[in-house]
């Protein structure tokens, strides 16, 4: 078996995330993608970061008509601080050995990649595979990444949260199903 590992925040999912699930699950041969959200990011000082319930319920809503994606909150009930290995080897421990498991990261990522948590058994644990990302080039790809071009499209959370504090739309920036949820919820305001 092949299974993409998309983590993150998710703070919240929006369709830069869904086409790089979506380009990565067909352009590896992947017969999966799981999203895994954070529960505390071991690299982001998060202000706005809503609740980890929310966050993983609109990732639901998000992928729900996918049956190529799933979401683990492995992460979530692990609480505390997320790192990315501990999650590799519990997914190593649930799929099996002979399951070949693709650890799926922006080229945002790259910069601090070193100060991750045990980076070495991540590449060992996994097919390290880095997308490009607008407004972050790559700088120097680790011997042990594979890099997958997939369209380019220039959408964040952060910049998702921006336009609901200041009234503005997301619409076509996430699924209109999550945008429903948010604001039914009042999220970001």
């Amino acid at each position: 078996m092949r299974i993409g590992v998309l983590g993150g925040t998710f703070n919240p999912i929006h369709i830069g995330h869904l086409i790089l699930a979506e380009e990565a699950f067909s352009k590896l041969s992947l017969d999966k993608v799981i999203f895994v959200p954070a529960f505390i990011p071991p690299h982001k000082i998060e202000e706005e970061l809503v609740s980890a319930d929310h966050r993983y319920r609109m990732i639901e809503i998000a992928i729900k008509d996918n049956p190529n994606f799933e979401i683990s909150n492995i992460e979530l009930r692990r609480s505390g601080r997320s790192y990315s290995v501990d999650t590799l080897r519990q997914f190593k421990k649930l799929y099996g050995k002979f399951t070949k498991l693709f650890f799926i990261t922006g080229s945002d990522s790259l910069g601090e990649l070193f100060s991750w948590k045990d980076i070495n058994d991540i590449f060992k644990l996994s097919q390290f595979v880095v997308a490009n990302r607008p407004g972050y080039p790559f700088k120097e790809l680790p011997k042990e990444a594979e890099l997958v071009l997939i369209t380019p499209i220039e959408v964040s959370s952060s910049q998702i949260r921006k336009r609901i504090r200041e009234g503005l739309s997301i619409r076509y920036l996430v699924p209109d199903a999550v945008r429903n949820y948010i604001n039914k919820k009042g999220l970001y305001r």
